[in-house]
């Protein structure tokens, strides 16, 4: 939605898996299934942490300070911090069970707040 100049390559991935949830869920119509997509924000996965930790080294400070910055340099959070794994989870979960029933087809954000427009 929001894609920055030199992540072009992953704002085409996310493009795609926004439009396969689409037509997955207008295959699925009329049965139980349903299909979402969950649009997750800067979430510190182990694999962001893996290279905040690396980055870090190399600059010869703490990790915590390094992922402190980023955070504080991503402007549009209203967390103002990464999420974390289990915060994506929480809503695949919801997604999973029977209180969904009635969302299908649906494009939902777990992103602290960074995107500002209207989804």
């Amino acid at each position: 939605m929001n894609v920055p100049a030199d992540m072009a390559h992953y704002g085409v991935t996310k493009a795609g898996m926004l439009a396969l949830g689409n037509g997955l869920a207008k295959l699925t119509r009329g049965t139980s299934v349903t299909v979402n997509t969950i649009l997750g924000g800067p979430t510190y996965s182990d694999g962001v942490a893996e290279a905040v930790g690396g980055i870090a080294r190399a600059q010869g400070m703490p990790a915590e300070q390094l992922k402190s910055a980023i955070a504080a340099g991503n402007t549009t959070s209203l967390l103002e911090r990464f999420l974390e794994p289990t915060e994506i989870a929480h809503l695949a979960a919801y997604l999973a069970s029977p209180l969904s029933s009635a969302t299908n087809g649906a494009a939902l954000r777990a992103d602290g707040g960074v995107l500002t427009g209207v989804l």
